[in-house]
């Protein structure tokens, strides 16, 4: 199912889905098979660089930036349904058409805010999938949804910012091709204004003081495809000021900045990961037959595939919207939406795979098939990027304020 989306969006769709087909779910078993024989579970399946080179080949690169200067100049609009699309597979298609999270992010915060060095060290060999970055900003000792709680301290010391403070939870920092982190600390701790006290420096991994101590497990998953997602300390760790990222200060309006589109990223996925759910639900109808008659002919199995159905076709309309108001009034413009998206469709999606996995018996829960891994992943999502209870409240003081 797709709408009549403008010519552009409808040829890179087409090209998409083709390589799609093609190239990324024939590789998938691939990569699983690589992945084993690999001396670190960490390092990247040769299939990767493969699917990658063919992408970039094939101009389906990028596609997620809307500054041309760097990426395909697509809208959010426009990117939505590709976005929607490698969701289909979402260990292996984010990464080889390079628009994979959290370089994604990443490297809209450098291209929005970095300076001219900033981007030529590190935007330029990210937008090139030359390595991989990590955005260091959950903390274990506070509660990070609302982060002027963090505790990591910058401090300047001269012509350097000394960064001390633990992280966890940092996406892709398992990687070995992971070489930057952009650091979200206090470089006023004792400011009046909360949300003035954060900053946003550059610590390439290699320097001394970072250790990535481990990798945290995500309902027992340590996400190999995705980098893992680390425990990082940093101790004294010592950069040039000149690693600041924006102003002294600015971390938090950053941070907002960034997360808009992360979040809408994450929902487009998401709504191709229902989408798949869907077709093994209906493959997995037809084929297996219990008490006499085709599962396909059970009146609960029919029930759940045209609820599940119904649902996704909801959960479209509304992030379609959610981009268009992000394309036309901005992100502060379209912040109820996004909240809005950000709260139901990890929750839609969870309980879609839920019955996918039903539908599979004990074979959903296991390694034979993608639904137990994408429902821990679909799952993570409603405490990513902000828990949904946050979301909640924030949109509903801005429904009781008409009332005031």
């Amino acid at each position: 199912m797709h709408f009549a989306y403008d010519a552009r969006t409808e040829e890179l769709r087409g090209r998409l889905l083709a390589f799609m087909d093609e190239h990324v779910h024939p590789a998938e078993e691939v990569a699983e098979r690589q992945r084993a024989a690999l001396a670190s579970p960490w390092d990247t399946p040769a299939v990767v660089g493969e699917l990658k080179a063919e992408a970039r080949r094939q101009g389906l690169w990028n596609l997620f930036l809307p500054d041309s200067a760097y990426g395909a100049g697509l809208t959010n609009l426009q990117y939505a349904p590709l976005a929607e699309i490698t969701g289909r597979s979402p260990h292996l298609a984010p990464t080889a058409t390079n628009c994979a999270a959290p370089d994604t992010g990443n490297m809209e915060v450098l291209a929005q805010f970095g300076d001219e060095r900033q981007r030529k060290q590190w935007l330029e060999p990210l937008l090139a999938g030359e390595i991989r970055s990590a955005f260091a900003m959950t903390e274990p000792e506070v509660a990070s949804s609302d982060a002027t709680n963090i505790t990591t301290h910058i401090a300047r010391e001269g012509d350097e910012y000394v960064i001390t403070g633990r992280k966890w939870y940092i996406s892709g920092a398992m990687n070995p091709d992971c070489r930057i982190f952009i650091v979200m600390g206090k470089t006023d701790p004792d400011g009046a204004d909360l949300r003035r006290q954060q900053s946003m420096v550059l610590v390439p991994r290699d320097t001394p003081g970072v250790t990535v101590e481990r990798a945290m497990r995500v309902f027992g998953y340590e996400d190999h495809a995705h980098g893992g997602h680390a425990e990082v300390v940093f101790d004294h760790v010592r950069v040039p000021v000149s690693n600041l990222i924006g102003e002294e200060g600015g971390g938090f309006a950053i941070a907002q900045a960034r997360l808009g589109p992360g979040r809408i990223h994450h929902c487009m996925r998401l709504i191709g990961i229902a989408e798949r759910a869907i077709e093994l639900m209906c493959r997995r109808a037809v084929s297996r037959t219990a008490f006499g008659k085709e599962l396909a002919r059970q009146g609960v199995v029919q029930n759940w595939i045209a609820d599940a159905r119904v649902a996704v076709e909801q959960l479209r309309l509304l992030v379609l919207k959610t981009a268009w108001m992000m394309d036309t009034v901005g992100n502060r413009g379209a912040h109820t939406e996004i909240q809005a998206i950000k709260i139901a469709t990890p929750r839609t999606v969870v309980s879609i795979l839920d019955r996918a996995i039903q539908l599979h018996g004990a074979g959903g829960v296991s390694q034979d098939f993608p639904l137990a891994e994408l429902y821990a992943s679909a799952r993570t999502l409603m405490l990513a990027d902000g828990p949904d209870e946050v979301h909640q409240r924030s949109l509903a003081r801005r429904e009781l304020k008409k009332y005031a």
